[in-house]
């Protein structure tokens, strides 16, 4: 039976996220809520490593029958491989599936299975499923395919009986293992907390161990019992209390203030727990506590140099914490790393970016384009280049060369609708920044055309209009966007502030600016428009809040005018000419800015 062709396994998505790893590295299955998912993955496959388990197949594989390769037998394969190839899955099946009955050869039975799960016949893939694994009850694979089958069919009972029965058999080691490869399968359960109680159920014999518990919290986790998971890692830290996993699981269902916590004092006393302390290092990302992030990075690089990931990380830091000498470090650091990886196939698009933008900070236009036009299309698979070469045209605009920036994006081949109203957009930029606004104007006209439902250009194009003081067509277009787009917060924002800095139509531009704000809460613009049109309202104080919200999310000169203005208003003159200073050095040419300072007559 040596000749027997191999085929891969073509089965469902379902299936696959149904089937556990019974004799491979098992992982968690847990959601990434807290940026320590990964790192509670790699944990797990630590501990495996660290306790010695085996992640091969056992010792104890299955005999194949002795049964000679006849005529027959080959003439009966042979004629199922046709008929399949024919599209006669139907007849294959059949005959494989009663020559595996045939021969006893477990092997035959496989190919049945894989021929049933092509063509979608659940029904017949499950009986030749069960067929190969009753032929080889030794059989990992077959064992994941039937448990598959189990999931899908929500047969926990099974489940629990055919895990019961490795753990009888497995000695100390494998049974952490094989307790979490059981948790790990019953959360695909469409039942959570049926799921949860079979896993309760099926580690009552060895509830008073460290795997049990383990398995439990994480099983609480993805059920989204917190408390249960946490009670449950922390009593598997009294028995070992450099479990990386147990205090990932314990991050995971914390806050992320208390998770930060929870992890600083791990690593205080397991200074090399390198998983834990990559989770700790992502949340104070989170957190904003970027410097602190930037420690933890560095630490994690001295243990490991070579890691290209974290070096990564860190010139994205340095670029947040805007030091960019540092970040082109490392990201010069990262791209010679890559090109030391002979053999394995980088993309450095993103580390080429970077550093583009860093040489365009200090207006170095000629050190920036030389940076993106590293950028490869790797054969259509790069779906970052046609955005890197949007950006060079823009580039060759800031050198002053705006026929040569026109004329390299009008080169740009778009492959797809959303990139044509990308390079549209993109030229009408390009012609409103030199001052072209006429030109602009007819290259949106045009692209509206083309595409009149667009809710993109007929944005811009409203935005454009409005520059133009051609309000009626601003104002039909944005009416269009928000028929064709109701979520646009955008479009709400645009129409409620021209009203409310008109000083017009004020309740309108409240309703307006109100529904941008359900939208998008959190967009400091939004919340610039509503303390303005409160300020128009003379609601001085509802003014005031919202725009010191808006100032503090981004302190932009427009929204500094504003407040500024509201504070001006209110009396708090000091105050004012103070957040208007501010603005002056960051945007010493806005011309907002200017215009209100002299219509109130004001020098800060």
């Amino acid at each position: 039976m040596s000749r027997l062709r191999p085929a891969a396994l073509l089965i469902s998505a379902a299936l696959l996220s149904g089937c556990a790893s019974m004799g491979q590295q098992g992982s968690t299955a847990v959601d990434d809520t807290h940026h320590v998912s990964a790192a509670a993955q790699a944990a797990l496959s630590a501990e495996q490593t660290l306790h010695g388990v085996s992640t091969t197949a056992p010792a104890n594989e299955d005999k194949l029958p002795a049964v000679a390769l006849s005529e027959e037998i080959f003439y009966k394969l042979l004629t199922a491989e046709i008929a399949f190839q024919r599209g006669s899955w139907q007849g294959a099946y059949v005959t494989l599936y009663s020559l595996a009955q045939q021969t006893r050869d477990p092997r035959i039975a496989r190919r049945s299975a894989e021929i049933a799960l092509a063509a979608k016949q659940s029904g017949e893939a499950l009986a030749a499923v069960r067929l190969w694994r009753d032929l080889a009850p030794n059989s990992n694979e077959a064992t994941q395919y039937y448990l598959g089958f189990m999931v899908m069919n929500n047969n926990l009972a099974e489940i629990q009986e055919v895990f019961a029965d490795k753990l009888k058999s497995a000695d100390s080691k494998q049974a952490g293992i094989i307790m979490l490869q059981a948790q790990r399968l019953l959360s695909r359960a469409r039942d959570k907390n049926a799921a949860f109680t079979t896993l309760e159920t099926l580690l009552e014999p060895y509830k008073d161990s460290a795997d049990a518990h383990m398995a439990l919290a994480q099983g609480a986790y993805t059920r989204g019992d917190n408390k249960r998971a946490t009670t449950e890692a922390q009593a598997v830290l009294k028995s070992k209390p450099d479990s990386q996993l147990a205090i990932l699981t314990i991050a995971q269902a914390s806050s992320q203030p208390e998770a930060a916590k929870a992890l600083a004092a791990f690593l205080a006393k397991n200074p090399g727990a390198r998983d834990v302390r990559l989770a700790y290092a992502s949340i104070l990302i989170d957190l904003k506590q970027l410097d602190a992030a930037t420690h933890e990075f560095e630490q994690l690089s001295r243990e490991k140099p070579d890691d290209i990931n974290n070096i990564y990380t860190l010139g994205v830091l340095a670029m947040e914490r805007n030091h960019s000498q540092e970040a082109e470090k490392y990201f010069l650091q990262y791209l010679r790393a890559q090109e030391s990886k002979a053999g394995e196939e980088r993309d450095p698009t993103t580390a080429l970016v970077n550093l583009s933008r860093i040489a365009a900070e200090r207006k170095d236009y000629k050190a920036a384009q030389e940076w993106l036009s590293q950028v490869e299309s790797y054969d259509g698979r790069n779906t970052a280049w046609f955005n890197v070469q949007v950006r060079r045209a823009f580039l060759y605009a800031k050198e002053g060369k705006q026929d040569e920036a026109l004329n390299f994006l009008r080169s740009i081949k778009a492959t797809s609708e959303a990139e044509q109203v990308q390079l549209v957009q993109s030229e009408a930029q390009l012609l409103r920044d030199a001052g072209k606004a006429d030109q602009a104007k007819a290259v949106l006209e045009e692209g509206i055309k083309q595409q009149p439902n667009n809710p993109d250009l007929l944005y811009d194009f409203a935005m454009l209009a409005e520059s133009q003081k051609e309000l009626d067509r601003m104002e039909a277009s944005l009416r269009k966007v928000i028929e064709l787009a109701p979520n646009s917060q955008h479009a709400y924002n645009a129409l409620g502030y021209s009203f409310a800095d008109r000083n017009v139509r004020l309740d309108e531009a409240v309703t307006l600016i109100e529904k941008a704000n359900q939208i998008a809460p959190d967009d400091p613009f939004i919340l610039d428009s509503l303390g303005w049109v409160n300020f128009r309202l003379s609601k001085f104080p509802e003014a005031e809040q919202a725009l010191r919200r808006a100032y503090q999310m981004r302190p932009d000169a427009e929204i500094a005018v504003h407040l500024g203005e509201v504070l001006w208003t209110m009396g708090q003159k000091d105050n004012a000419k103070k957040i208007w200073r501010d603005a002056q050095q960051k945007d010493p040419d806005n011309l907002t800015l200017k215009e209100t300072l002299d219509r109130l007559k004001v020098k800060p």
